[in-house]
């Protein structure tokens, strides 16, 4: 199935493809008169300022590759809608560039391989559903971003990208049988995650960040050490290592986060807030309170423990350099965010 309009990520978080080619001038003279928000703009002219020094690194007789951009936020901050509002803006006028856009939550594991990798960690709570890193299928990401990387060669084949249904097994997933398919020439190629760009780190470092209090977490909404065991952390370090390889396809990076002082607590309101209006809007079916604070704690070890890994990547893995920076360092824009998502600042790392 090919798709050919922006309308992927706005209805679902899913892959999107997107091809200014293929919209119609109507079409793309509406997009162009959309104000897009403060942060996508900061976004597009970065992703604008590394596709031309992309390019100019590239021989002027072939079509390069697509830039590879990986854009990470925390739930609830909007990093699919603005994600989606970046490929629209990158796709209208003047710039009308080809944009991918492929949600990390679309390589989940079948709900087979999940169910495999529950039972195999009975008590480890981080294990008992999707989400985690250790509960996507790294061999098919790293095929579909193998493939994009080659989708301008002039013998290139189209590329499917595959499709997480959400709404299957009673909430708990699984893949579908049809996805995108992407056909090239591409400009650009955007994955994003809430755990992109995550690196592991070293059985020391994880034991000492287990002792000392979450940061930027006020102490009574969240108890780490009733909730997970650092072997449970250990194991999902354990699988990080193996994302690695999907991380070194990226050639930029974009971090949504919230202000330095309130980064894991307000995650707890933003991703209330998107409950409460899907629930408005559909009649009341979605999660309680409770159920949305469960689902949040579940991904609180993975931002303290690996989140770092965007700016800092390796940090003394078994079997590895000392440290080693993500390929991404001197081309990363980090996009701060406040209460109400209102953008606050902008940096580079």
């Amino acid at each position: 199935m090919t798709r050919t309009l922006l309308q992927s990520t706005a209805s679902r978080k899913a892959a999107t493809v997107t091809f200014s080619r293929c919209i119609t001038p109507r079409a793309l003279h509406v997009m162009s008169e959309e104000t897009h928000p403060p942060a996508v703009q900061h976004m597009a002219q970065h992703v604008l300022d590394q596709l031309q020094e992309h390019r100019s690194r590239c021989s002027a007789s072939i079509r390069p590759a697509p830039l590879f951009v990986g854009v990470q936020g925390p739930q609830g901050s909007g990093k699919t809608f603005l994600t989606s509002r970046l490929s629209a803006h990158l796709s209208s006028p003047p710039h009308a560039l080809s944009v991918a856009v492929l949600s990390i939550d679309d390589l989940y594991l079948p709900h087979s391989g999940l169910k495999r990798l529950a039972e195999s960690h009975p008590h480890n709570i981080l294990f008992q559903g999707r989400g985690q890193p250790g509960t996507h299928d790294v061999p098919l990401g790293t095929s579909v971003l193998k493939s994009l990387k080659r989708i301008n060669n002039p013998d290139a084949q189209t590329v499917d990208i595959p499709f997480f249904d959400k709404s299957l097994f009673n909430g708990e997933g699984d893949r579908a049988s049809h996805g995108e398919t992407v056909k090239g020439p591409v400009d650009v190629v955007v994955l994003e995650g809430w755990c992109v760009g995550f690196f592991p780190t070293s059985k020391e470092l994880v034991e000492e960040r287990w002792k000392e209090r979450v940061p930027t977490l006020q102490p009574d909404t969240f108890d780490m050490k009733t909730f997970v065991s650092v072997d449970d952390v250990l194991a999902v370090n354990e699988q990080i290592k193996r994302y690695v390889e999907w991380w070194e396809a990226l050639d930029t990076f974009i971090q949504i986060k919230g202000p330095s002082s309130a980064q894991l607590s307000i995650i707890y309101k933003w991703r209330l807030q998107q409950e409460h209006n899907m629930k408005a809007k559909n009649g009341g079916k979605g999660m309680t309170n409770d159920q949305v604070k469960t689902f949040v704690d579940r991904y609180i070890p993975g931002y303290v423990f690996f989140g770092d890994g965007v700016t800092k990547g390796l940090s003394g893995c078994e079997g590895t350099e000392t440290e080693q920076l993500p390929p991404w360092i001197g081309r990363g824009l980090s996009v701060t965010i406040g209460d109400d998502r209102e953008l606050l600042q902008t940096s580079h790392f």
